[in-house]
């Protein structure tokens, strides 16, 4: 049943997929947004309310609505799993920008490309030079496909659509409300203390996810410089999940990440990440192969589990 809806709901949004903007994620976003407001008064226990709030009570909601369909009809189940995966999981909620500025370098737009990697990043990237373009493109892409495909896949596995849910809401919060922190324009910006807990829950739902992605990338690349990366650059990234992602994903790719960038009128270092030649445009496509190639290894492992349960 699990990999049937997740085929389903994979076809469907290749076909139709949901816009950025659309009104699910908005509302959610709307919720954290007035959550924030609401409870933020400088401490640590305020976010963890705020949090609860946010996530548990809809988690509970689908998984309950989830177990009570199963014993109803297995239709309506299948159903209700393909909705919720339609909503939590999908390429094309990422892959727009990637493949125009894939497009844009090819072309030797490089001016339009910056544009387009800044409104995907939401950061200024008009100093940035082609090699640059590509690396954070490649750096962006494979993160994002752990956070929108293999990450909300791994939970939904364990816990059905509530998993994906659980997932998808907490990588939300952990992304939105230490993201207000650290707005100095903003009116009224939230305390640190408030976001920690969203950033330390989202490490903990994301532990396994993150490191079962990485092992993936290695698989479907080059194994043994992907767990040579893996094992002495990551640790040197600030977000450690993030660092095992791009050090396995470079090393499985043969290309450096990380490094310097030319951003807001000076030269700002990153830890070396991967192995390998500098990355270009040639790499943008490598790196959606691995990504499918890696889905596909997905894919086939749970329906074996799917199969073998199925079968006693």
């Amino acid at each position: 049943m699990k990999i049937i809806a997740l085929l389903l709901a994979l076809l469907i949004e290749q076909v139709r997929p949901l816009r950025r903007d659309n009104v699910l994620h908005g509302s959610y976003d709307a919720l954290a947004h007035w959550l924030r407001r609401q409870f933020d008064a400088g401490e640590y226990r305020h976010g963890v309310v705020a949090w609860v709030i946010a996530v548990v009570p809809l988690t509970l909601t689908v998984f309950v609505a989830d177990w009570w369909l199963h014993r109803v009809s297995a239709p309506l189940a299948l159903l209700c799993g393909v909705g919720v995966l339609y909503a939590t999981v999908g390429f094309r909620q990422f892959s727009n920008f990637y493949n125009e500025i894939n497009s844009l370098l090819k072309d030797g737009e490089i001016a339009a490309a910056r544009v387009q990697l800044g409104r995907w990043r939401g950061e200024e990237a008009s100093e940035l030079t082609a090699g640059e373009v590509a690396r954070v493109c490649i750096e962006r892409g494979l993160l994002e496909s752990h956070r929108n495909v293999f990450g909300p896949v791994a939970w939904f596995v364990v816990l059905g659509p509530a998993g994906a849910l659980l997932y998808r809401a907490a990588a939300a919060l952990r992304t939105q409300w230490p993201g207000h922190a650290t707005d100095a324009t903003a009116e009224s910006a939230p305390s640190e203390a408030f976001a920690q807990f969203a950033v330390h829950a989202f490490e903990i739902i994301d532990w396994v996810p993150a490191r079962l992605t990485a092992v993936t990338f290695a698989v479907a690349g080059n194994f043994q410089d992907a767990a040579d990366c893996w094992r002495t650059q990551a640790r040197s990234w600030a977000n450690h999940a993030e660092g095992i992602l791009l050090a396995a994903g470079g090393g499985a790719l043969g290309v450096k990440l990380g490094g310097e960038l030319h951003e807001y009128g000076r030269v700002r270092y990153r830890p070396e990440l991967g192995a390998g030649d500098d990355a270009d445009v040639d790499y943008l496509s490598s790196a959606v192969g691995l990504i499918w190639r890696a889905l596909v290894m997905w894919l086939f492992l749970i329906g074996i589990v799917t199969l073998a349960h199925s079968l006693g």
